[in-house]
């Protein structure tokens, strides 16, 4: 091999850098926005003066202990569903693959009604098991997917996976209105705005909550990526080279799973980034997976942030839940790919 050979690959890493480069003074510019807005106005000089610790006591609390972890919680959340819909795509080898198109969100939100239903208190450490009882909603959902998925002496077939997906996530949506037809008022409600995608993690534990889970499937999905790149060639390609073809889907679907039920506890039941995201990465930065992950995830950030900060201030005094503008965005994009396909 010599050295005209190495160059694509090397254009190519740079031009994934770039654009990473690039979406993370988007990210910087849309953090700053968003912390400059709200229903109490701070400049972005007051916001750098208070980052610093020279702002009032007014504008610390409006920064420290209300938009700063609210803005953190969006940013972890469009990291979790952008990776986790760059994983499942990869996975499953099919571009309309998404958290909520499989079910995962319906499963999580399921697990959710579960939890409000026992817990009182969603605040201080009870908040730490939520990402545990929206998770357990969704394997369950995975798993039953994958019993009704499955053939004898064949793998799992991606486009029936996502066509059991979307029948086992209409049941489990009536499972959930079933539910929370049985909580009080104040429970009921809380339950509605989550269900439409509204954000309502606003502290930090919430963000200490979901933290670990972003880091820790994150890195596992980013040093996967090889087997992403590998997926792709096909079933039978994978095991002529001696990949552990279900043992790696597993765990990936896993991480997949982790990262999508972890973000939509704290952000709600939002769809259509991890659709919307890979898409785009992949039309900006190609198709390996080492620049594919962590491109999808910046992209998460971008139009999650930017929603929710839309919803917050462009509809004053009504706030419209982020997951509105997000279908609102995404849905069109997903029709205009399924008929792209059919074509």
């Amino acid at each position: 091999m010599g050295l005209k050979d190495l160059q694509p690959g090397n254009n190519r890493a740079r031009g994934a850098m770039f654009v990473g480069v690039v979406l993370m003074v988007i990210c910087l510019g849309v953090l700053i926005f968003s912390l400059n807005t709200g229903t109490i106005k701070l400049s972005p000089m007051q916001v750098l003066q208070t980052l610093f610790g020279f702002g009032t006591a007014k504008e610390e609390t409006v920064l420290f202990d209300y938009r700063m972890p609210r803005i953190l919680i969006t940013m972890l959340a469009g990291i979790g569903l952008g990776v986790s819909g760059a994983i499942l795509q990869g996975v499953f080898r099919n571009p309309l693959a998404d958290p909520g198109v499989v079910g995962l969100n319906a499963g999580s939100a399921v697990g959710l009604i579960v939890f409000v239903s026992f817990f009182q208190s969603m605040e201080q450490m009870s908040a730490l098991l939520i990402p545990l009882f929206t998770f357990c909603g969704a394997m369950l959902t995975a798993l039953l997917i994958g019993v009704l998925a499955y053939e004898r002496g064949q793998n799992l077939q991606p486009t029936r996976v996502i066509l059991v997906g979307i029948a086992v996530a209409a049941g489990f949506s009536a499972l959930t209105l079933y539910l929370s037809l049985r909580l009080d008022s104040e429970t009921y409600t809380f339950a509605a705005r989550w269900l439409v995608g509204n954000i309502w993690g606003r502290d930090w534990i919430h963000v200490f909550a979901l933290l670990p889970w972003i880091i820790g499937f994150g890195t596992y999905a980013l040093l996967q990526a090889r087997t992403l790149n590998a997926l792709g060639l096909g079933d039978g390609t994978i095991v002529s080279i001696g990949v552990s073809l279900n043992r790696k889907r597993i765990g990936l679907l896993v991480a997949a799973v982790s990262l999508s039920s972890a973000s939509v506890a704290m952000a709600g039941g939002i769809g259509f980034i991890g659709f919307v995201a890979p898409h785009l990465a992949r039309r900006l930065v190609g198709s390996s997976h080492r620049h594919v992950i962590p491109i999808s995830g910046m992209i998460g950030v971008v139009i999650l942030v930017l929603a929710d900060t839309a919803g917050r201030s462009l509809f004053l005094p009504s706030l419209i839940p982020a997951g509105v503008l997000v279908a609102g965005i995404g849905a069109p994009y997903f029709l205009y790919l399924l008929l792209r396909s059919s074509k």
